[in-house]
């Protein structure tokens, strides 16, 4: 019994703040990011406010291209950028920069998605009452897209939790680099499936909070 508390006090408990920490970090710092790759994409589109090709396209391109990029191999490609940023390129805060890195795109795209979901006609309704360009991507756009972005943001959210678990195995900490380290690779069966519960359970928790908020938005 005193090894299971050890166990949970010293090793889980920590690793489940760590991945926390990292998920929340980085959710935000991607949101942001996301949403104003994604503003400029709509704004950008052929159908958008200001229609232009080139920067459409080419945000577009390097959007996708980041996308197209696997985690692990991002994470690993970006070590010195990763460095210079928060000085190191383990831990936790390490783990932030290319965990937002490779959200970020993601989120773009569900948010533009989320945002061309709006009517056309309550922004040709705005324009007609001469509504100015910001007007209508924050009173119009954003504001009727709310629900459908808030449950976007729960699936990006799942899936950076996923990414931190991957994360783990280049030296973020977390459950992830629980769950390998002494878990898989010492071959103790408690501790592996110990992170995968905790894993399951946050993603529910996770669910549950982004459903509930949609229902209430919408």
């Amino acid at each position: 019994m005193n090894d299971i508390i050890t166990l949970l006090t010293k090793i889980i408990l920590p690793s489940l703040w760590d991945t926390l920490y990292m998920i929340m970090i980085s959710a935000i710092l991607s949101t942001i990011f996301g949403f104003v790759l994604a503003i400029i994409l709509v704004v950008t589109d052929e159908k958008g406010l200001k229609p232009n090709k080139i920067v459409y396209r080419l945000l577009g391109s390097i959007i996708n291209i980041l996308r197209s990029v696997p985690f692990i191999i991002l994470a690993v490609a970006i070590i010195p950028f990763t460095r210079g940023i928060v000085g190191t390129s383990i831990g936790e805060k390490a783990a932030i920069v290319p965990l937002t890195i490779a959200a970020s795109p993601f989120i773009a795209r569900l948010i533009e998605s989320s945002l061309k979901e709006v009517n056309p006609s309550l922004v040709e309704a705005a324009k007609s009452f001469g509504a100015s360009n910001s007007q209508i991507i924050f009173r119009v756009l954003i504001k009727e897209a709310v629900p459908s972005i808030i449950s976007n943001l729960t699936l990006a959210i799942i899936s950076i939790l996923g990414l931190t678990a991957m994360a783990g195995a280049i030296g973020a900490g977390g459950l992830g680099a629980v769950g390998l380290t002494y878990g898989y690779q010492s071959f103790n069966k408690t501790i592996m499936y110990s992170t995968v519960i905790l894993l399951i359970i946050v993603v529910q928790i996770v669910q549950f909070i982004g459903n509930f908020t949609y229902k209430k938005l919408k």
